[in-house]
Formats: C-alpha cells, structure tokens, sequence
C-alpha cells in the first residue's frame, strides 16, 4: 500500500492529527503517498518489574542462540514515562540492523510458565517453533484478558528512489515481499498464518521509509517472526506473482483516482520543479509499470535491484513487543534477522537543485467533489534536528488556532470559510529530508471563494502579527506543559501501532529519544523561530485552489490521475501588497491563556494493584424519569483521564424529514457557536464531540479530568439558550447542502447506504433532504429551537478518574442547566428492521454518483437473525466463521483472481439485528461477473469448512477467542466498549467473555450446519439482498439475464410499504 494502504480499511491521506490539535484531521476515506499514525496516544509506564523465568528458558535459550551474535545490548536507554511498566533493549547486529525490543508485562500475566515443558525432557524443537505451548495452559490462559504480541520493520528507502524509467516501483517491491519466500514459498502463508492465530498485517510505502508490520496472538510470535524476517532475507518475488500483484497496485490507485485530497497531493508533485524528488507518480499503476516494461524496461530485475540495493541491516529499524523476558525476545531476533544482508547505515542522499515549486504562481484545479479548498504552501528547511525546540509547531499552534482573534475565528464571522488547519503534516512529503513543507488549508464557503485575495492578505496580516508581537515564551511554556503531561499520562495504543511509530521514530531520533521525541518540548529558542518565519512570503508561497468546475477552456490535463487544472500568474502588485500589509485588523491577536490546562492529576483509585478480573461493571447511579447515569471508577489504567458520554432524546426530532433536518441544524450551528471553547480545551487534551443520531444528540467529553465540570458547565449553559443569527444560518446550510450533494461519491459508501436505506424502516434519503433544506428558513428553526428542547432523557456513562460523588455532581449540571420536562419512553424514536421473507433474493441496482467513477461494487448481504436476548451464541459463530473464511476469501478472490484491491467479508449487527456481507470493489470487472465470483467462494466454503482439520479449526477458535479477551489498551478503549452496551440497551458489559466462554462450547460440524442453514440456497432461512453500484464503464442492461429469479428494488419506500418489520431492540 502507498502512503499506508495496503489492505482494505478506508484511511485518510490526510490522518495527520496535530500536535496539541492544531493541525486538523480531514475526515475523508483516501489512500495516498504519506500517512503517518495518529499524533502518539501511548500509556507509559510505572515501576519496571522484573520477570522470573525456570530452567526451561534458560535450556530453550542454550538450544535457540544462533552464531550471530548482537553486537551491542543496551537497556532503559529510551526515555520513557514514569508510568511506563514496560522493558526496553536496544541492540545492533553484526549485518548493522537495529532493533528495538519491548517486554510488556501485561501480555503475560502470571511469569514465566508459557515454554514448552519438553524443552525440559530434551526433545527436539518443532520444526516450525509455533507449538511452543501446551495446549492446556493455553486454554487455561484465557481466561485472562491479555494483549497481542506485534512487530514493525522500517526501512530507509521509499519512493524517492524510485527509477524515473519505473514510477511507482518501491510501492511495488513492498506488494511483492508478501508474496512468498524461499522458506515460505506459499503466497498467502504469512497472511494464512496470522489469520489462523488472531492476527493481521499490513504495510505502506513512504517517500523515504517503507514500514511492515504485523500483530499476532501472543504465543505465535515466533512463529510470525519467522516468516516475517523472510521478507527481508529471501523474498522469491516471482514473475507470475508480480503479473498478477501489479493489478493490485493499479486497483489500489483505481480506489483514490477520485480523491479530491488524492488529487491534489500528485498534482502538487507533478508540478513541482523538474527533476526534483518529489517531481515523481509515486502510487505506480499498470500505466507507469507496464508503460516502462513496454519501453524495454525489465521490471523484475529492477525490483531485484532495488531490493539488493537498499534491503539490508544498515538501513532497517526493527521493533518487537512480546510478553517474554528481553533476553529470549533477543536471541529471537538475533537468529531470525542475523541472515540479513549486511550494509552501511549512511541513508540514502539525495539531490534537490532549487525550490521545490515557483512562486508566484496560483493553481486552479477542478474539483470532484462540491468543495472550495484554498491551500497554501510554504517550503521551510528540513527540522528533523530541531525536534527539541519544535518551532514549526509553535507556528502551527498560532496560524491553525481557532480562539478569540484567531485568523480561523475572524474569517469565519466573515461568513468566507468553514475550516481553518494549518501545519507540517507528518507525511514524507510533508517532512522529508529535503525540506518541511507547511500547508494551510481551508475549506471555503460560495462568497469565500470570491474573496480569495482578500483572504490571503488577512493571512499575511496575522503573519505581520507574529512578526511584529515576537515570538512568546509563555505559549512555548503552555506547549511544553501539555507535552509534558500528555507523555507522562498518555494512553496506550495497539501493540501493532506502537510497534510502527516506534520503527518510524528509529529512523528519526537518536534511540534515546524515541518514545519521547514526538512529546517533548525541551528548549526555547526565539531565534529559530523567527528565521522560520522568514520563510512565510509570498514569494516562497504556492497557491491551490480546487473547485469545480475550472472555468477556463485553455485548462492542461495532470497525465496520473487526469485532473484538470490551471495554471496563473499572481499579480506583482498583489505580492507587494501581500508582503508589506499597512496595518492588522484590530480583531486579530494572539490567543488567550488556556483555562483548561490541568493541574490536578492525583488518582482516585484506592487498590494499587486492582486484578482486572475482579473489577465491578458500571453500575446505575441514578435511574430517574429524566436521566439514567452509569458509573465506573477506573482501577486499570490509573491514568488522570475520564471520558463522559451522554445520549440525550431530543423531543419529535426525527418524526419527519423537515423535523431531522431542522435538528441537524440546531446542533450544527450550535458547534459552531461552541468551536472557540471546544478548541480551547482540545488544546489542552479536553476533548469534545458533538453527534444527531436519529432523535438522540450524542456528547462526548474526554480527556484529563479535572477540567471536565467546568467544560460541560459552558456547554449547557450555551446550548440552554442559544438561537442562532441569520448570518451563520446561511453559511451552515449551505454547508449542509453541500454535504448532502457529496453524499456517495465514493461506491463504497454508497453500497452501504443502499443497503441500510432498505433495512431501516424510518431513512431520510439524502435526496430528499437536499430538497427539504432548500426551502427551510431561519423562522423555522426558531420556531422549533424551543420545542425540541421542551423534553429529554438523558442516558449516561462516567468512566474514569472520577469518584462516584463526582458523577453524580455531572448529573447535576445537567438537571440545573436543563431545567425541562423528562421525555417519556414511548416518545423515543426506536429503529426498526425490516424482516426479509423466507428465501428472500433481493437485488438493489444503482449508477455510481460521480458519473468518471470507473470503480463497482457489489455488497452481498446475508439476513441472519435478532439478536437473543442474554444470548452471545449467534455473535460468536458470526465471528468465529468470518474467523475462518476472512483470509481464503482475500487469497482467492483479491490474491489469484485479482477482482480488485477491496474484497472483504464480516459480520453486520444493525440495530441488532444480525446480517454477514461480502464485498468487492473492482475498476476492472462489473457487478455481474463480481457476483458470481463471490457467489462461486460461497458454494465452495461447505467443502472449505469440511476439509478443515480439527487443528486448524482450533487455531482459528482460539485465536478468536484470544481476539476477543485482549485487553483494552487503553481507558478510551474500555469507555468505548461499555459505551456500546449502552447504546444497544444490551448492558451485557462483560459480553466479550461471555462471547469467548460460548465459543469454546462450538465444535466444527456446528459451523457447517449453521453455514447450511443460512447460506445455502436450497434453505428456507438463507435470505439475501445483493446491492450493485454500477461503474460508469459498466452496462446495467447486463442484469436483464437474472432478473426472472430475483426480486429487483426499483422503489425502496414501496418495497418497504409492503414488508414486515422486526420489533425495536435499541
């Protein structure tokens, strides 16, 4: 995958999240050349505890040590958090590798009993090393809730290098390395191998680092170590196998082709100065690999090349998080990554004559989507080595700041944008070696657009700000805090993504600091940052603008993705005017103190060390008319954290399509008279989310927890009374519509909406909301501000570090806030699902929305059954049976049939009821060939599942089952788990292990018979509801030949006129 995609979850290009919240994720599912993980959500660790292992180990080490050695082994090395319990070594081999080895103590909780007692007797090892475990203590294991096992590999050459002959080649060597080895030579052995024991992979190509990783149930570390450290010692890399994984390549480019953000990343590096780096198509497709083989170009020894060239120790950082002791997880490494080919540890160099783009020139480039995006850029020196003084976010904190003065907050009263972010993004684009580049990007509104000049002259007047008021060391210090406290009590991530941050950071932070280095705030320094304010000219400025349509007909055409665009000239006046503005606007300044920065930090938890198995649920504090409260002290994580959700039943908000319109309004508006607080306090690690689920406005507060009263207190008390003005009605409607006409874009989404417009029996199509908005006026919603208001129920978790007296003071708030009527049960709105008839077999057929859309999807939904009440069976063998034909699906239908880069299959559970989907999304095939495709896997699975030996049908139910009690890494995690049974009305808060108990009482043949009973066809209950989005280079007319068998949807609100319906469960 490029930039981080290589399987089929939907990420965002622009998934960098800022520092302290200043550099604004995008919500938006695009694939692309540089992702960085999530800004770093670690929990860090307490008092190191030492770990006690018999003689077995120490005979099983004796037998394991191989003749390459570690040159060095260094431990507590790394700076890490004094609430960290984790063990950290640093070593180096002989080949140059560095590796960075982790003992999480919680991933093995009793010691030292998981070898192989017959180690002790001197039996052989088994071949493989994967049944190191008895199988008894295994089971008796799970009882307890423990963490994956993961490793992350980073190597030191990306897409920078590729050959200008073979755009997109790195992108492809990091396919091919899946795709066997001399000592694994199956394709799909690594990937069979992680799935039968609850794991799973990926990787992504950078501009300058390719990452692989992986995670796995913890006693098959080894096992995937092994097969793992293959990929960078004998890769087979076989002709057939890149025939085949190059149309993987050009499906994952299909599926970004109409990414707006996609779009104009490649055309910022098409544009950008001849024979520069970037100046590459670093996705690669069948056009630029096939192009160059065509040219005379051998692809596969130029893979090989590549490969040998830059492949070895010196070049690659290896991180490895297990529950064994360090030195066992050492002589792991040692053997199995000694074999790597030895090589020097100078990186890459590159060249780079000149800037990387002309300034004074403006880009206008036509837009998929309905959007208005005005992005500025400016090209800033390399600061990897300042990453103790962080000047690039001191600027990013003050430019992308969305307070009182902020320039976010004066352009939005002037009705001409809707969002501001502003920073260096944390791609390889972004922060290369070559340059930082930092982006200002905001999302216009219709007059917005107009007023472009305008808006970057107000920009250049904050910028004079800055210049003028001089760098201030009391907003570093408030940095410096936050860093501090955030590191010190930050929470844990998945053991894969941590695995993957720390590899990354290897590469860029001296091994001491490669925990801390994305946190820490060291050292002021005033001077730095105002020779990077040098940097902020216009004429070191590029300016994007993506809209549609271009309104020019002498508009050039961008070669990769086929964009149009062109290209201006700015004005030399403007740019004078730009550099020396008269004067500021007295609305601009610089933020204010945070008052939401916490002092406090002190734990609530009395037991210090609290077993987790003997921890209460959340129990009902307060059970009124107007409020259900749940309450549950943390005694896990002991971190100065909380998180507060409320659900709250807004009165007749979702009884017709103006009444749900109208809400969404009213709550979009009102997060727009709340941002400059909301901001203020994710600052400072207070978090806040404001969602309309049907009739029910979801709260969120989260975060440190001291400041959390104060900030609720503020919400309330703007949300008791607030009306909105006619000049903010207007601008967040016209977002809205603009919304609605983006609505399923993407082919994606739209099979999903498709499917859910016709189980839902209440569903407002976008459509018809678009129509409905048209004509909704500031009257109306002042009028129906008060009735919606006029009754609640609130339902409520407190979770955290609060006492049980605090909770109840949460409640408090609300009651005196809210002073209005309770909101009676038969009031609530309670989705219902319709019940497709015995040996139903539904197709729903629908053009893709954005007509150059080449991609279609087909969604094969399965209708199983209501969930029972108290009853986790039908969970655990919809899970255990996605468990089993998850990877054969993808190895058949994505690895050798090559129908797309999306195939995947799971479980649905809509309002709980139980359903099971396959999908594909393929540019190459149409949604009647992709149909019987899927549908051919379905037949064959009964032969699958009977073949399966009892071996590997126990691999595959204790891997679910070690799925399933893994421990929540982290307090927001456990929060959101408990959450769910909440929101369902379920309030099974230990489902998970009740889920896990009822696997182990399922047996193979229970699986083959409930396959029989709700996927074959001949059964009654096997009932379906096929979804096609058509591709715009497909023809519908192909489903004249099966519509005789089928019951075709032409009116989903007619089909559901006539349809039964489950009763409401939540």
């Amino acid at each position: 995958m490029l930039g981080f995609f290589r399987d089929i979850r939907p990420l965002s290009l622009l998934d960098s999240l800022p520092r302290f919240g200043l550099y604004r994720k995008e919500e938006s599912n695009s694939g692309g050349i540089g992702f960085k993980r999530a800004q770093k959500e670690i929990l860090l660790q307490q008092q190191q505890r030492s770990f006690f292992f018999t003689s077995h180990y120490l005979l099983l080490r004796a037998r394991t040590m191989s003749v390459t050695k570690a040159v060095s082994s260094l431990d507590n090395v790394a700076v890490k958090s004094p609430n960290d319990r984790r063990l950290y070594r640093v070593i180096e081999l002989e080949n140059g590798l560095s590796a960075l080895l982790i003992h999480d103590p919680d991933i093995y909780l009793d010691g030292g009993d998981q070898i192989d007692e017959d180690y002790e007797d001197g039996e052989e090892e088994v071949e493989d090393g994967d049944e190191s475990y008895e199988e008894d203590e295994v089971k008796e294991k799970e009882d307890h809730q423990t963490k994956k096992a993961a490793a992350a590999m980073c190597v030191a050459m990306g897409s920078f290098l590729d050959p200008p002959e073979a755009q997109g080649l790195a992108h492809f060597l990091e396919h091919m390395l899946f795709m066997g080895s001399t000592e694994f030579p199956d394709e799909n052995e690594y990937d069979s191998y992680l799935s039968k024991h609850g794991g799973s992979s990926n990787a992504y190509t950078e501009m300058e680092h390719t990452c692989y990783h992986f995670e796995v149930k913890k006693e098959f570390l080894q096992g995937a170590l092994k097969r793992f450290s293959q990929f960078f010692v004998a890769p087979l890399m076989k002709t057939e196998a890149m025939e085949r994984e190059l149309l993987a390549v050009d499906s994952e480019f299909n599926q970004v082709l109409q990414s707006d953000a996609c779009r104009l990343q490649q055309f910022q590096c098409y544009t950008s100065t001849k024979g520069h780096p970037i100046n590459r198509f670093a996705w690669g497709n069948k056009k630029s690999l096939n192009g160059a083989m065509e040219n005379g170009v051998d692809l596969r020894e130029c893979i090989v090349k590549l490969y040998k060239e830059y492949y070895h120790g010196g070049l690659m950082k290896l991180v490895v998080i297990g529950g064994e002791p360090l030195d066992l997880l050492e002589s792991w490494v040692v053997e199995l990554f000694g074999d790597v080919k030895n090589g020097s540890k100078i990186r890459p160099t590159l060249e780079a004559k000149g800037s990387i783009w002309e300034g004074g020139k403006l880009y206008r480039l036509e837009a998929v989507t309905d959007v208005h995006i005005l992005n500025l850029t400016w090209t800033l020196p390399p600061l990897r080595h300042a990453y103790m003084k962080k000047p690039e976010d001191y600027l990013s904190h003050l430019l992308g700041h969305e307070g009182r003065g902020s320039l976010h907050s004066f352009l939005k009263v002037k009705g001409w944008i809707t969002s501001l972010s502003a920073g260096v993004g944390d791609d390889g684009k972004s922060r290369s070696s070559l340059a930082y580049v930092f982006d200002m990007s905001l999302h216009l509104t219709d007059s917005g657009l107009e007023k472009i000049n305008e808006i970057i002259g107000y920009i250049y007047q904050y910028i004079k700000l800055l210049r003028d008021a001089s760098p201030q060391e009391w907003i570093f210090k408030e940095l410096q805090d936050i860093g501090n406290m955030d590191f010190r009590y930050a929470e844990e991530q998945a053991a894969d993504d941590y695995a993957v941050e720390l590899s990354e950071n290897m590469l860029d932070y001296p091994v001491e600091h490669v925990i801390c280095g994305d946190y820490v705030y060291q050292t002021w320094d005033p001077k730095i940052i105002e020779d990077l304010m040098g940097f902020f000219t216009p004429k070191n400025m590029r300016i994007d603008v993506v809209s549609k349509p271009v309104k020019s007909e002498e508009f050039k055409t961008e070669p990769w993705f086929g964009s149009r665009y062109v290209e201006e000239d700015v004005p030399l006046s403007l740019m004078e005017t730009w550099s020396n503005p008269s004067e500021v606007d007295t609305s601009l300044h610089l933020p204010s103190k945070n008052q939401f920065i916490p002092c406090d930090f002190s734990i609530r938890a009395i037991n210090s060390d609290a077993d987790p198995k003997s921890q209460s649920p959340p129990k009902c504090i307060i059970d009124e008319p107007l409020m259900k409260f749940w309450y549950k002290l943390d005694e896990t994580f002991k971190v100065p954290r909380a998180n507060t959700y409320f659900h709250i039943n807004l009165k007749g908000a979702y009884d017709s399509v103006k009444n749900c319109l109208l809400t969404e309004l009213f709550i979009n508006l009102l997060k727009d008279e709340l941002n400059e607080i909301i901001y203020q306090a994710s600052i400072a690690k207070l978090e806040t989310s404001l969602s309309v689920y049907g009739d029910k406005l979801e709260l969120k507060v989260y975060g440190f927890n001291e400041k959390i009263p104060a900030l609720l207190s503020k919400i309330l008390a703007i949300a008791k009374s607030f009306m909105p003005s006619l000049d903010r009605f207007k601008v967040i409607k016209e977002n809205m519509e603009r919304g609605f006409r983006n609505t399923n874009m993407k082919p994606l989404n739209h099979s999903t909406y498709l499917r859910l417009q016709l189980l839902c029996k209440r569903f407002y199509d976008s459509d018809e909301k678009l129509s409905v908005l048209n004509d909704l006026s500031l009257t109306d919603l002042n009028s129906f501000i008060p009735e919606v208001r006029s009754q609640i129920y609130i339902e409520a978790l407190c979770h955290g570090n609060l006492s049980e007296d605090e909770a109840v003071n949460i409640s408090n708030i609300f009651k005196t806030s809210l002073t209005v009527k309770p909101l009676p049960a038969k009031c609530r709105h309670g989705q219902q699902i319709t019940c497709f008839p015995l040996n139903a077999k539904l197709v729903r057929d629908v053009t893709v929305k954005d007509k150059s859309q080449t991609n279609s999807v087909v969604e094969l939904y399965y209708q199983i059954e209501p969930e029972e009440t108290q009853s986790t069976r039908m969970k655990a063998m919809l899970d255990l049976f996605n468990e089993i034909i998850g990877e054969p699906l993808f190895n058949q239908l994505r690895t050798k049939e090559q129908l797309g880069y999306v195939v995947r299959c799971g479980p649905r559970l809509t309002y709980r009821v139980y359903g099971f989907f396959f999908c594909v999304q393929s540019s190459e095939y149409g949604p009647v060939h992709l149909l019987g495709r899927i549908e051919n896997f379905i037949k064959d699975i009964e032969t699958l599942l009977e073949q399966l030996d009892e071996e590997s049908f126990e691999d595959y139910r204790s891997g679910m089952i070690a799925t399933l009690l893994e421990k929540d890494p982290s307090l927001l995690s456990e929060t959101d788990e408990l959450w769910s049974q909440i929101v369902d009305k379920r309030y099974m808060f230990d489902y998970s292990q009740k889920e896990a108990e009822e696997l182990r009482s399922i047996e193979k043949n229970d699986v083959i018979k409930w396959y029989k009973t709700y996927f074959r066809e001949s059964s009654p209950k096997c009932r379906r509801l096929v979804v096609r989005v058509w591709g715009c280079n497909t023809n519908m007319k192909e489903t004249q030949a099966d519509t005789k068998s089928v019951q075709v949807i032409a009116d989903p609100v007619a089909f559901k006129s006539t349809s039964q319906f489950y009763p409401s469960l939540c």
